[in-house]
């Protein structure tokens, strides 16, 4: 048995719970063992009694009582992912470092589990540690059914840093997406807010006029630029969104409240190329597909460690890839960021 020890929390070991930092230190002690320490008050935190749940924070001094020299064998490695999910998703990394790890998520792949939701990123996250001993962490989310760029942090670090870049919105996201009609103007900005609608099966929002939305109970603040990139007549158009806020549902809400739903989105505005109204598809060669037509094409964003100026891109998925070449509509004919002030030639 080893003596009392006292030891501080390193910089790079803050923001995780105390049980996680603990295993860490003294992998031969288990939870069950490590919660019973917490509750006699054996270990603590700056002097202080603690729960094994309590958070710690760099700088901070934990007391480890006589602990047991002999270490649990190392568990093997064992996998929950099947192999042909374990390939699939390894095939979709973008952008890979020893911090991070940027993948092109497919449309209809949950990023969270939830509600009946049993094949998602984050369980087949654990396929993504290319020899880090951690899974990498989701640092924020997209829609089922919305594909495109995704960040994930290989070490605590890294996650802390990216999740307060998302937080601060020092990040830079650019959406594509097809929609019904042509907004007018061109490019503009959508300022309603957002309310979960009450009563409603499954997650959807309702939109607030901003002038309403300091009198709406529950209703957040949203902003979306957008910009017109092509269009088929009046018929469809060929949309750039940069979501200001993140809020849930906020570019299909918002572009449904100004009369431009995007195609295929079936909460929305309808649940097929009816959303865009009579002749869409004529002459095309058939029916275009009924997935939802929105892509996160790009994030752009400073790297936490290297203070690299990043932008990673992720190409079109096959249903949206097929109407774009169907409407001629081409990546080469528009700038990677249309809001930019000298994104457009005069």
């Amino acid at each position: 048995m080893s003596g009392v020890q006292t030891l501080t929390i390193g910089p790079d070991e803050g923001d995780q719970r105390l049980d996680r930092w603990f295993r860490r230190q003294f992998p031969q002690v288990g939870q069950g063992r490590i919660e019973k320490l917490c509750r006699k008050g054996e270990i603590r935190v700056d002097g202080g009694r603690v729960k094994a749940a309590t958070r710690v924070e760099a700088g901070q001094v934990v007391r480890v009582p006589p602990l047991p020299d002999t270490a649990a064998p190392k568990p093997r490695r064992t996998f929950t992912v099947s192999d042909e999910d374990a390939q699939m998703i390894r095939n979709c990394v973008l952008y890979r470092d020893e911090h991070l790890i940027a993948l092109n998520k497919p449309a209809g792949l949950a990023t969270q589990g939830g509600s009946g939701q049993t094949r998602h990123i984050d369980g087949m996250a654990e396929a993504l540690t290319f020899g880090l001993e951690d899974a990498p962490k989701l640092v924020h989310r997209l829609d089922k059914d919305t594909s495109g760029v995704l960040l994930l942090a290989r070490t605590r670090a890294s996650a802390k840093a990216l999740s307060e870049a998302f937080r601060h919105r020092n990040t830079r996201k650019i959406y594509w997406a097809a929609v019904a009609g042509v907004p007018h103007p061109r490019m503009g900005t959508i300022k309603y807010g957002l309310v979960k609608a009450p009563g409603a099966r499954g997650e959807r929002m309702l939109c607030v006029h901003p002038d309403d939305i300091a009198a709406t109970p529950d209703a957040k603040r949203a902003t979306t630029d957008y910009a017109v990139l092509a269009n088929l007549g009046q018929r469809a158009a060929w949309v750039a969104l940069a979501p200001i806020t993140g809020r849930t549902h906020q570019l299909r809400a918002h572009m449904a409240e100004i009369g431009h739903p995007i195609a295929g989105d079936g909460k929305y505005g309808g649940s097929g190329q009816e959303n865009l109204g009579d002749g869409w598809g004529a002459g095309l060669g058939g029916a275009l597909s009924k997935k939802l037509h929105l892509h996160a094409r790009s994030l752009s964003f400073r790297h936490p460690f290297t203070k690299a100026d990043l932008t990673i891109t992720a190409p079109l998925p096959d249903h949206m890839a097929r109407t774009f070449e169907m409407l001629d509509w081409n990546a080469a004919d528009v700038p990677p960021d249309p809001f930019a002030e000298a994104a457009w030639p005069s």
